[in-house]
Formats: C-alpha cells, structure tokens, sequence
C-alpha cells in the first residue's frame, strides 16, 4: 500500500504494510510497554497524555487521531486534551502527570540534556522508579509509531 499526500511528487511506502514482521514486533512491543506502564501504575489516561504529547511534538496527525479518541475513550476531558500542547501553563494536571509529561518531552527530545536532566529531577520527587521507566517506554514507542506514520504519510480521514 502506498501514499501520495496532496501537492506531493513522491510516492510514499505504508511501511507498516511492506515489512509486516517489523511492525508486529513493534506493536508486541507497544503491548509490553502498556503491560509494564499498567503494573506501575500508570492509567491509560496518562499514557494517552503522553502518546498525544510526542505526537503534538512530532507533528504526527495519524498518531494524534488515534489517540486523540482513544483518550477520550479512557474519560479524558475535552479541556485536557485542548490545553495539552500548553500544559505547563495550566493547572489542569497532577503532579505526576506533568513529571511523565516533561519526561516524554525530553524523551523525544533527546538532545537536550538540560531538559531531561530537569524532567529527571522533577519525575524523582514524584514518581516511582517504575512509573519513571514506564514512562519512557511509553514516549521511547510512540516516537517509533510517530516516525512509521509520518514516513508513511498514514492519512487522517474525515469521520463520517
């Protein structure tokens, strides 16, 4: 399966679908994550928070609609998910949610190490070394979604 996005020359491969082998380890490894993120104690309510920040920062439109309704599945608020690119200037989210934020930001990131060592500083006052790791995998997996979909040029299509 291929992908042509509009006013572009190039014809794109659904890699996905081209090496199917590699995405199934890479959906077994996302179930792994959600397993690992879950016994930490982690909700899915925030490991949605977290697959919908990095695919903001990805720029990621397939992964953002994905799991946009996926998060309003597990009972995220329409208020939440729209301040969620500003997060840090509001004070909609616990503590714990804006260290596991701050974390998959500088997961993605990784250059910076001055954001990671203070989202490492902050994740310590208030997360377990668990929920730390969870969230890490978490980021560390929809980065590599983030980048199948965006290579691929998976489409957003209108809900009918």
């Amino acid at each position: 399966m291929t992908s042509t996005a509009p006013g572009s020359a190039t014809r794109r491969i659904f890699i996905d679908k081209q090496s199917p082998a590699a995405y199934d380890a890479l959906v077994r490894t996302s179930e792994a994550v959600r397993k690992v993120a879950a016994d930490a104690g982690l909700d899915r309510s925030l490991v949605e928070l977290i697959d919908l920040r990095v695919s903001q920062l990805n720029g990621c439109a397939y992964c953002l609609h994905v799991h946009t309704r996926a998060a309003l599945r597990t009972g995220e608020t329409t208020q939440r998910l729209g301040v969620l690119a500003a997060w840090r200037d509001t004070e909609l989210f616990t503590p714990a949610e804006r260290a596991a934020l701050a974390l998959a930001e500088a997961t993605t990131a990784a250059a910076d190490t001055a954001a990671q060592e203070t989202a490492y500083a902050a994740a310590r006052e208030v997360l377990t070394d668990d929920q730390i790791s969870a969230a890490i995998w978490v980021a560390v997996t929809i980065n590599a979604f983030n980048r199948v979909s965006i290579l691929s040029r998976h489409p957003v299509r209108p809900e009918r």
